[in-house]
């Protein structure tokens, strides 16, 4: 077996190793959230059933927070406090996005499509949470930002080439090829997580040498009291209380805008379903490959908190130019224009969110704290899906289109009242009253 270093000894194999893992994560949502959507309005689905299903398959993300208490107090540590189970998501995820090519006839069969497709997002559920809490254990604080920018851009890439490849094999070669193609790509990154050990002296696979390390023996914790007793302290920190409150915000206004550009690009302007998913696939490229360069740089030179909200206040800007601009609708390159910095813009502001998310975890409990973090982030994508049928009832286009505006500016809002570094210190504070607990409790006299 090859003996590769530790994650935790080795920067740029930690770097690597994530981004390969959100490219894993990138490859499935990128044809399920966007390549089917848009093929399905081509084939003249009405929004309100797209976006029932977009909003129904995201529903697993947002009960992330129910699995993450038991990936946090059930694990194999001889393995890694993590890795065990970042394993069995990765394998799932693989194995149920090529069962996905099995569904026959999938626009008449939208209830089992969608099903197969909830099946597919609660393995990615188990992926993403591992992977997560697996870079607040490993990633000094001060390389967060910049791991969060090659994540991030790894995990666009990933879903805009499975939307540009994965479109093009609808269209061509049908359901069935399309996903079972990309089912393969997934498959193929099952090594990087087999091969490579948290940290020195683990296991690599339980019948094999190894114990567990003390870090994560220090941070396990082995009570379900203590694990919730703490997550509800760390939560109930004001800052970490708006910071849960900006982020459903946020992601709500940005699934809402996301979710509704291919409808609105091919019912209103005309677009096929190849021509959008081409260009939105190349102006993510782009956005993701340029966010992997500037991204964590921005961040550490400015300020995460500084940076999200200029990026929140410059796109709200763009949109609200884009719907006073209504005459130039019909030049493609306007439109395009539109996209590719919104794109550009949204990426940035999610390593940002990102960023602020991890650095606001206590590494005791980082899995269940980012988790919650992250089901909010998942539950605006579906409010912000749910909600476009609703609006488009009584709105016109361009009065659709401002809700996004408005969500926007009030997530910057709430922002302008948090403080990072006063949040760092409480929870220094907390660890330190947790450790003085436990040695009482292990020596009361």
């Amino acid at each position: 077996m090859i003996n590769l270093p530790a994650l935790s000894q080795h920067a740029p194999i930690r770097y690597f190793t994530f981004i390969v893992l959100y490219l894993a994560q990138g490859i499935p949502e990128g044809i399920t959230l966007f390549g089917i959507p848009a093929w399905m309005a081509m084939n003249g689905k009405p929004a309100g059933e797209i976006g029932t299903y977009v909003a129904l398959v995201m529903i697993p993300f947002s009960f992330k927070v129910l699995a993450a208490p038991f990936m946090e107090r059930f694990t194999y540590l001889p393995m890694g406090r993590r890795r065990p189970w970042l394993l069995i998501g990765q394998f799932g995820l693989a194995a149920s996005f090529f069962g996905l090519s099995f569904i026959p006839d999938p626009l008449n069969n939208m209830g089992l499509l969608t099903a197969g497709v909830l099946s597919l997002t609660i393995f990615i559920v188990f992926q993403d949470i591992a992977t997560d809490s697996l870079v607040i254990d490993i990633v000094p604080i001060r390389q967060q930002s910049r791991a969060n920018a090659f994540m991030w851009g790894a995990k666009i890439i990933g879903t805009s080439g499975s939307l540009a490849l994965g479109t093009w094999l609808l269209n061509t070669y049908g359901f069935q090829m399309a996903v079972s193609s990309l089912a393969i790509l997934a498959f193929l990154i099952l090594p990087v997580p087999l091969l490579l050990r948290e940290r020195p002296g683990e296991k690599l696979l339980p019948w094999m040498a190894g114990k567990p390390s003390p870090e994560s023996t220090l941070l396990k914790i082995d009570s379900w009291a203590r694990l919730l007793t703490s997550l509800k302290q760390v939560l109930l920190l004001p800052n970490g209380l708006l910071l849960s409150l900006g982020v459903f915000v946020i992601l709500t206004a940005f699934a809402f805008i996301r979710t509704l550009l291919p409808i609105f690009t091919i019912q209103e302007l005309g677009w096929s379903n190849e021509s959008y998913s081409n260009i939105y696939a190349i102006t993510t490229l782009v956005a993701g490959v340029v966010s992997m360069v500037i991204g964590g740089v921005l961040l550490d030179r400015f300020g995460k908190l500084t940076m999200l909200k200029i990026y929140l206040f410059s796109i709200a800007c763009l949109t609200t130019l884009f719907i006073v601009s209504k005459s130039l609708w019909t030049n493609i390159y306007f439109v395009i224009g539109y996209i590719s910095l919104f794109n550009l813009i949204f990426t940035l502001a999610v390593i940002g969110l990102f960023a602020i998310s991890m650095q606001f975890c206590w590494k005791r409990i980082s899995a269940i704290q980012f988790t919650f973090y992250m089901g909010l982030y998942n539950l605006g994508n579906t409010a912000g899906a749910a909600i476009i049928g609703p609006l488009r009832d009584y709105f016109s286009w361009q009065y659709t289109i401002l809700a996004f505006s408005f969500l926007a500016i009030l997530g910057m809002g709430i922002l302008k009242r948090m403080h990072i570094q006063h949040h760092t210190k409480q929870l220094q504070t907390l660890e330190h009253n947790y450790l003085w607990k436990e040695n009482l409790a292990i020596s009361p006299g």
